[in-house]
């Protein structure tokens, strides 16, 4: 999968989670949880739907790491990379 499908992905996990999200608007490098302005249950829920659309579980522990855009789709393609080898 590409970066721009992942991005895809994620954002469609966004969407589904708080549909008034403008996609236009997000930028890669801002906080996800305060453009978006997701609370813990809601964070929780797009994690859900990224693990639905892309496959790939992601452990409590590395919930910091999905904090921007980027670097939610740096950490997916990191993990896609991983399974494959």
């Amino acid at each position: 999968m590409t970066r721009a499908e992942l991005q895809e992905k994620v954002v469609q996990a966004l969407v589904s989670v708080a549909p008034e999200v403008d996609p236009a608007t997000l930028r890669s490098d801002a906080p996800l949880r305060d453009q978006v302005d997701l609370d813990s249950m809601d964070f929780l829920r797009v994690i859900v739907e990224i693990h639905k659309q892309v496959g790939v579980d992601v452990p409590e522990a590395d919930y910091e790491k999905l904090g921007s855009l980027a670097s939610t789709v740096d950490y997916l393609s990191a993990r896609l990379r991983d399974t494959r080898v």
